[in-house]
C-alpha cells in the first residue's frame, strides 16, 4: 500500500463514501421505522393508564435495537428470528415453562401465617434475584455497546490474508466503549482513558481489536499493569475517590514510574474528556504483524478515525454532567443510533517494514508508550465501521461480551510487545472469573459465525451438545475428525520469527526515553489545548494531600516543557522546578483536535421557547435541524403542549435540563418572568428577584457561552439577556436564519476564544 495523498483529516475516499452510503442504507433498513424526534423513550408508544389485562405476546424490540445472531454454540446459523432469544408466550411461567396463577403473594399458612418452605415459586424467584449480578470487570467496568457492520475496502488484501478486509466484504461487529478506572455505576464523563473494543464476527472466526482512545499506555510491560491500576483506583482504606486519578496514589506512581508520563499527558489533555464515543479516535496501541498471500509480512498499528471528527467536553461540563446526567455518553450513543445518526469510523493502518529490529525512524515499535507520528507514517484507510443497532438487552450483550486480544484470524498475528504478551494471558483469565467458566464464548453475544470443531468438552455452562466419542487428536473412532487445516484452507499461521537472547528480567535501552514524545505531544497542541492541559494538571495535583508528590510531578513536567511546569506550579502556589535540558522534537499537527469542519450528525440543539413565539417559526427551525440529522429539543417552562392549538410538545423543561446537554442553543423566547420563578421549586433560579428574564435561561446561556458553544438568538433577546453580539459563538438574526447559522457553526464544534496575550516584562 502506498501512502494516501491526503492528510488524516481529509474527506473520505470515493471507495469510503460508497461504503459509507451502503452501510448506512443497510443499517437503516435493519432499523426499519422512522426515528422519534426525541429519542430515548423506553418501549413502544405510550403506556396505558390502567394495567393491561388482555393477554398478548411480548412486545417486539424497538426499531433501533438489534440482538446477536441466532446461531448455535458451534457457529451454525439457525435462521430463527432474533426474538427467539427473548421471552416467549403471553403467560407468566417458571424458568421451566410452568404457567403461574400469582406472583404477588408467597404461599402462607393462612393469610397472616408464615411463608411455607414448599413455595417453589418464591424460592426460584428470590434465589435467581440474589444471583443476578456477576463480578464487574476490574477495569473497563463502565461501558456501553452497540451492533454494527464493517465493510472492507479491499486495499489491504496484499498486506493480509484476513478475509474480512476484502473488497466490499461485510462483517457484523459488536463494539463496546468504556471508561477504565471507575466502577460499573460511575459517571461517563470522568477524566479517563476510554476503551474502544470491536468484535468482528468474520467468516474465519472472531477477531477482537481491543483498542483505546489513546495510542499509548501507562506501562511498557504487563508486569506493571496491576501496579498502575491499583494506583489509579480508589484508595483501599476508604474506597474513594471514584473514577478519578485526582488523588495521591496515582500521582505517586506516575511521578516515580516515569514511563507513564506520556500516557498521563494524553489523559490530562482534551482526549481524556471526549464529547462523545462517536467523536473518539481508537488505537490498537500495540504493533501487530500482518501476513499477505505471498507470505510477506508487515508490521502495522491500527487506527479508528471517526467521521464526525475528534472533539471533547470542557472540564466544567464533565463535572456538571457527572451530576446532571452521569449516563451522558451512553445516552448520546444510543440516542444517536435511534435517531438514525449512525456513527461511523474508518479503520486504518500505519504500515512498517518487518525488520529484525522492529523499529521505524528510530522508534521502537514494541514500546507501547510510544507513537509513530502520522506525518512520518500516514494512516491508510482499509475499511468502514457503521454502528446501527442498540442492544436489546444490556446485560446479555454489553455486560457479557468477552473480548480477548488473542482472538485472531489468519493474516493477523501479534508481536513481542511485552504489554501485549501479558494481555494475551489476562483476558482469558478474567473471563473465567467474570463469566463463571471456560464456555463464555458460547454466550450468544460471543458466538462465532464460523464453524467450530474445537475438541473442548464439558465445563461449567456447556450449551453445545457434542457428538462423537473421540475428542482427541489423532483418532480413528471418529473417522479422524477434526483434521488439521493447511495453507489452502487459510489456516491461522503463527508467523515464524527468530527468537534469541538470555533469559532476563530487563527492558531494552530503547525503552528508556520517557520524555521526548511527551514533549512532542505538548508542542503539538494549540494554545487553547495547552491551557486545558495546564488546568488538568493543576486540578489533579491540587487534589493531592502530599506536597512531596506534587513537587516530584512538577519535576517531571519540567522535563516536558518549562512553561507547562511553571504554569502548573503557579496554580499550585509552589516554586517552579529547575530548568532541564529538553528534547529537540518535531511537533505532530495530526495530534491536535482543533481545526477543520466536520459533520453535525447527532448533535443536540436546545431551542428555548415560550407561547409567544410563533409556532410556524419553531416548526421551520425543527425541519432544518432534523434534515441535517441533528436532534433538536424544545425547552419550555413546563411539560406538555407549548401552544394550545398546536401538537408540538416540550421535550425538556427548565427544571429538567441544563446547558451541558446541548451542543448549541437557540433562544426564541423567555418562558417565565423572573418574578414568577420560585427558587424553592428550582434552585437554578437562584434567589428571588422582582424583574428581568428567567434566571434559569440566563444561566443556560451563560454556561453555553462559557463553554464556547454556539448561542443563537434575536437581537431583542440579546439585549434582554445582556449577550454581546460580537462574543465568540454568538449568532444574532431573524428566527428564519438562525438554524442555518447554528448548523454552520456546529461543524467547528466550539467557538474557542482567542488567547489573552501575556504582557511582556518591562525592559531593564
Amino acid at each position: 500500500m502506498t501512502p494516501p495523498k491526503k492528510s488524516a483529516k481529509a474527506a473520505p475516499t470515493t471507495t469510503a463514501k460508497k461504503a459509507a452510503s451502503k452501510a448506512v442504507k443497510k443499517v437503516a433498513k435493519a432499523a426499519k421505522g422512522q426515528p422519534s424526534p426525541a429519542p430515548g423513550a423506553p418501549g413502544h408508544g405510550a403506556a396505558s393508564l390502567e394495567e393491561p389485562t388482555e393477554p398478548r405476546p411480548p412486545l417486539p424490540p424497538k426499531p433501533d435495537q438489534q440482538a446477536p445472531r441466532t446461531g448455535t454454540p458451534t457457529g451454525a446459523a439457525t435462521g430463527a428470528p432474533a426474538e427467539a432469544f427473548a421471552q416467549q408466550g403471553a403467560w407468566l411461567t417458571t424458568s421451566t415453562g410452568t404457567r403461574l396463577r400469582d406472583t404477588d403473594h408467597s404461599l402462607k399458612a393462612g393469610e397472616r401465617g408464615p411463608s411455607l418452605l414448599q413455595d417453589h415459586h418464591l424460592r426460584e424467584k428470590i434465589t435467581h434475584f440474589d444471583h443476578e449480578r456477576i463480578p464487574e470487570r476490574v477495569v473497563h467496568a463502565r461501558g456501553a455497546g452497540a451492533h454494527g457492520l464493517f465493510v472492507g475496502y479491499g486495499n489491504a488484501s496484499k498486506l493480509s490474508t484476513a478475509a474480512f478486509l476484502g473488497k466490499d466484504v461485510e462483517t457484523p461487529v459488536f463494539v463496546r466503549f468504556s471508561t477504565v478506572i471507575g466502577s460499573r455505576g460511575s459517571m461517563d464523563t470522568a477524566r479517563d482513558t476510554r476503551g474502544f473494543a470491536t468484535k468482528f464476527y468474520t467468516s474465519e472466526g472472531v477477531f477482537d481489536l481491543v483498542a483505546n482512545n489513546m495510542p499509548v499506555f501507562f506501562v511498557q510491560d504487563g508486569m506493571k499493569f496491576p501496579d498502575v491500576v491499583h494506583a489509579a483506583k480508589w484508595h483501599p482504606d476508604r474506597e474513594i475517590p471514584q473514577a478519578q486519578t485526582a488523588h495521591d496514589t496515582f500521582w505517586d506512581f506516575v511521578s516515580l514510574h516515569t514511563e507513564a508520563q506520556h500516557h498521563t499527558i494524553w489523559a490530562m489533555s482534551d482526549r481524556g474528556v471526549p464529547r462523545s464515543y462517536r467523536m473518539m479516535e481508537g488505537f490498537g496501541v500495540h504493533t501487530f504483524r500482518l501476513s499477505g498471500p505471498d507470505g510477506a509480512t508487515s508490521l502495522v498499528k491500527f487506527h479508528w478515525k471517526p467521521r464526525l471528527g475528534v472533539h471533547s467536553l470542557t472540564w466544567e461540563e464533565c463535572q456538571l454532567l457527572g451530576g446532571v446526567d452521569p449516563d451522558f455518553h451512553r445516552r448520546d450513543l444510543y440516542d444517536a443510533i435511534e435517531a438514525g445518526a449512525f456513527p461511523q469510523w474508518e479503520l486504518g493502518v500505519q504500515v512498517f517494514e518487518d525488520t529484525p529490529e522492529q523499529t521505524f525512524a528510530g522508534i521502537d515499535l514494541l514500546d507501547a508508550t510510544k507513537i509513530v507520528p502520522e506525518e512520518l507514517a500516514p494512516v491508510q484507510p482499509i475499511g468502514l465501521l457503521t454502528l446501527g443497532g442498540n442492544p436489546t438487552n444490556f446485560f446479555a450483550e454489553s455486560e457479557q461480551v468477552a473480548y480477548h486480544v488473542g482472538n485472531l484470524v489468519p493474516g493477523i498475528d501479534v508481536t513481542d510487545d511485552p504489554l501485549l504478551q501479558a494481555r494475551l494471558f489476562s483476558y482469558i483469565d478474567t473471563q473465567l472469573s467474570r463469566l463463571g467458566g471456560p464456555n463464555y464464548n458460547q454466550l450468544p453475544i460471543n458466538r462465532t459465525h464460523a464453524p467450530v470443531n474445537d475438541m473442548l468438552r464439558d465445563g461449567m455452562h456447556q450449551t453445545a451438545v457434542h457428538g462423537g466419542v473421540a475428542p482427541y487428536h489423532p483418532n480413528s473412532l471418529d473417522g479422524g475428525c477434526p483434521f488439521m487445516a493447511g495453507d489452502s484452507e487459510n489456516a491461522f499461521l503463527d508467523v515464524p520469527t527468530p527468537v534469541a537472547g538470555d533469559k532476563v528480567r530487563a527492558a531494552p535501552a530503547s525503552f528508556d526515553d520517557h520524555f521526548s514524545q511527551t514533549r512532542l505531544f505538548w508542542l503539538s497542541m494549540t494554545p487553547v489545548e495547552q491551557d486545558h492541559i495546564v488546568q488538568a494538571y493543576t486540578f489533579e495535583l491540587g487534589k493531592c494531600f502530599d506536597e512531596t508528590i506534587r513537587q516530584r510531578q512538577l519535576q517531571c513536567l519540567g522535563r516536558i516543557d518549562e512553561r507547562l511546569a511553571a504554569d502548573v506550579a503557579a496554580g499550585l502556589g509552589m516554586p517552579a522546578p529547575e530548568a532541564f535540558e529538553l528534547a529537540d522534537v518535531t511537533p505532530s499537527p495530526a495530534l491536535s483536535q482543533v481545526g477543520g469542519q466536520w459533520p453535525v450528525d447527532g448533535r443536540m440543539v436546545g431551542i428555548v421557547v415560550d407561547p409567544q413565539v410563533a409556532a410556524a417559526d419553531v416548526t421551520a427551525i425543527l425541519e432544518v435541524l432534523q434534515e441535517a440529522h441533528t436532534t433538536p429539543l424544545l425547552v419550555a417552562a413546563h411539560g406538555g403542549p407549548i401552544w394550545p392549538d398546536e401538537t408540538l410538545m416540550a421535550h425538556r423543561t427548565l427544571l429538567t435540563t441544563r446547558s451541558v446537554e446541548f451542543d448549541a442553543l437557540i433562544v426564541l423566547g423567555l418562558p417565565i418572568d423572573a418574578a414568577a420563578v420560585n427558587p424553592n421549586l428550582d434552585a437554578k433560579a437562584g434567589s428571588a428577584v422582582s424583574a428581568g428574564p428567567d434566571p434559569r435561561v440566563v444561566l443556560m446561556v451563560d454556561e453555553a457561552m462559557r463553554h464556547s458553544k454556539t448561542v443563537a438568538l434575536t437581537s431583542e433577546l440579546a439585549d434582554v439577556l445582556g449577550v454581546d453580539p460580537q462574543a465568540p459563538g454568538v449568532v444574532v438574526g431573524d428566527p428564519s436564519s438562525l438554524a442555518a447559522s447554528v448548523l454552520e457553526a456546529l461543524t467547528r464544534h466550539r467557538a474557542w476564544p482567542m488567547p489573552v496575550p501575556v504582557p511582556a516584562p518591562p525592559a531593564d
